[in-house]
């Protein structure tokens, strides 16, 4: 009989939380979602298509992208962590699995010996050759074609606008 109770009283309490923050208008909400699905939808697709090509798949393309635009090619772990968008647990291990491929090397920080720093090997500069037209390809067929001139430059102020303040803190 108690447990009946308690279970009554668990399913009062699950209908009065709310699910979505009331604060939060019903239109962004479902942009919001429609974005993160569309951006699902689209890296799978463009995955599929570098691994179609055998070329780099695209986490190991974002580190040797940001390897390649920083200063001297290289950076630290906790920079390329930040600029990639992983936690650094991720990065050690996915680091580790692209110096085992050759295409970067970690060097010491002479400056702080404790540091690392990962840096752009010249195969992991031919790799990002070879990768970029596939990956460009597939940013053209599954996203760019879809949006008009006008979306895009509406698309590209939102986004640096909603990033920027992100950044903020």
């Amino acid at each position: 009989m108690v447990g009946e109770a308690e279970n009554a009283i668990e399913k009062k309490e699950r209908k009065r939380l709310p699910v979505v923050d009331e604060s939060l208008e019903q239109r962004r909400n479902v942009l919001w979602r429609n974005f993160l699905t569309a951006h699902a939808a689209v890296i799978d697709r463009i995955e599929d298509d570098l691994d179609e090509a055998e070329v780099l798949p695209l986490s190991w393309y974002d580190v040797l992208l940001a390897l390649y635009e920083a200063p001297e090619h290289k950076l630290r772990m906790h920079e390329l962590a930040r600029a990639i968008l992983v936690t650094r647990g991720g990065l050690t291990r996915l680091v580790a699995r692209i110096e085992r491929a050759g295409l970067l090397r970690r060097e010491p920080d002479r400056a702080d010996g404790r540091g690392l720093y990962a840096a752009l090997a010249d195969e992991g500069l031919e790799a990002l050759r070879t990768t970029w037209p596939v990956y460009a390809r597939g940013i053209a067929e599954h996203f760019g074609r879809h949006l008009s001139d006008e979306e895009v430059e509406v698309l590209d102020r939102a986004f640096n606008r909603v990033s920027a303040a992100a950044q903020e803190r």
